[in-house]
């Protein structure tokens, strides 16, 4: 499977297979892109691959500038700065590359760069996308590193407004990228605790998404088959970080579970975003943690449907408490922590992670609806590891 290379249309152009980067160069071209902002985080900056990226590009005629001035958790001033520096560069497009960081960044840098209303205008709520000129939003590449956020497949990014510390998810149809590279070689790099932790994202999306109360079986199919190939998959790229079959099977489990969740996301989400803007953590990090202890607080909503599932991934135990004791195996073979003390976070701010998980936009996605104080015991049960 080593030679594994496919390209597919749906949701959008994905061009999937070990060395499809050298493709970058010639995607610009059939995009119009002569001098697009490649838009990456700092630490993807000071690696070969993305020195080798832009060579490629620049050997074919294509003026990149880069712009990396972004934080693990993009905020506002992040956006805003990249779409000061695509205006005063005069770009033509946007190359997002790297970790679901610089592909939230990249997007709505796109979005915000030729409009004139502030980037909160676009927050995904109601019509407010309809505010934004779609005409003036520029084409975008995605190119991940990572295998997790499945943000190139996505319409939306998940931005920090820092005078409030909320995370906003910010939204327009035609921030999907108009193509996408899924290179598994650009992710053979990646540490073992970073392939685990967004690893488990990935797996958040799909699981928040099939236990999503809405229906729609389409999302229903793609998420049961993602976490499929995460638990064949996920293992053997944590340990062989070079296994070029298990990375590539890692980002189309990840592109599948951002697919997907058009259904929705849940309670997992609604806490890491609250918990990553207060604390700015590793948001496939804290999904990975609190992914047991949302599950038993909708258990009672979503086990005809996780029974479903284990059935489906062929466990030993068929049944509610099998899914769930091989969540905590994974977790464990993952070197994950148990619990959110063992990153350490105390109960200081409790109460306010109970409001803030209610109020995100994820938590209408969760089977039952919880209350803030419901979040907040949530909260308590995984800093102390109560399940």
């Amino acid at each position: 499977m080593t030679d594994f290379m496919a390209n597919w249309t749906y949701p959008n152009n994905i061009y999937a297979g070990a060395g499809r980067i050298k493709e970058l160069a010639g995607l610009c071209q059939q995009l119009d892109m002569k001098a697009p902002l490649f838009v990456t985080d700092p630490n993807m900056l000071k690696l070969p691959i993305v020195a080798q990226a832009l060579s490629s590009c620049r050997k074919m005629g294509i003026k990149c500038k880069v712009f990396s001035e972004i934080q693990a958790n993009p905020n506002g001033e992040n956006v805003i700065s990249g779409a000061a520096a695509y205006q005063d560069g005069g770009h033509d497009g946007v190359i997002a590359f790297g970790g679901g960081a610089a592909l939230d960044a990249g997007k709505a840098i796109a979005l915000l760069s030729r409009q004139t209303r502030p980037l909160w205008d676009f927050e995904d709520d109601g019509d407010n996308w309809q505010r934004a000129s779609a005409n003036d939003i520029p084409p975008i590449i995605a190119v991940p590193t990572t295998a997790g956020t499945g943000s190139e497949v996505g319409r939306a990014a998940v931005i920090t407004r820092e005078t409030e510390d909320i995370k906003k998810i910010i939204f327009h149809p035609a921030i999907l990228p108009k193509a996408v590279i899924l290179d598994p070689t650009l992710t053979i790099g990646l540490p073992p605790h970073i392939t685990a932790a967004t690893g488990m994202d990935a797996l958040s999306h799909n699981l928040e998404a099939l236990c999503a109360p809405s229906y729609h079986p389409m999302a229903d199919g793609i998420a049961m088959e993602g976490i499929r190939i995460i638990k064949e998959y996920l293992a053997r790229a944590f340990t062989d970080g070079s296994d070029i079959e298990a990375r590539t099977q890692m980002l189309v489990a990840s592109s599948m579970g951002a697919t997907a969740f058009q259904k929705g996301l849940g309670g997992m989400h609604a806490m890491s975003h609250s918990l990553g803007a207060l604390y700015s953590l590793h948001h496939g990090l804290l999904n990975a943690i609190l992914m047991p202890y949302i599950l038993r607080a909708n258990q009672t909503a979503i086990a005809t449907k996780i029974v479903r599932l284990s059935r489906y991934l062929g466990l030993a135990d068929q049944s509610f408490e099998g899914f769930f004791n091989w969540v905590l195996q994974l977790r464990k073979n993952l070197q994950i922590p148990h619990t959110l003390s063992e990153i350490g976070l105390d109960d200081i701010d409790a109460e306010k992670i109970g409001l803030m998980s209610k109020r995100d936009s994820c938590a209408s996605g969760n089977p039952i609806d919880l209350s803030p104080k419901q979040y907040r015991d949530v909260f308590l049960d995984a800093l102390e590891g109560k399940l």
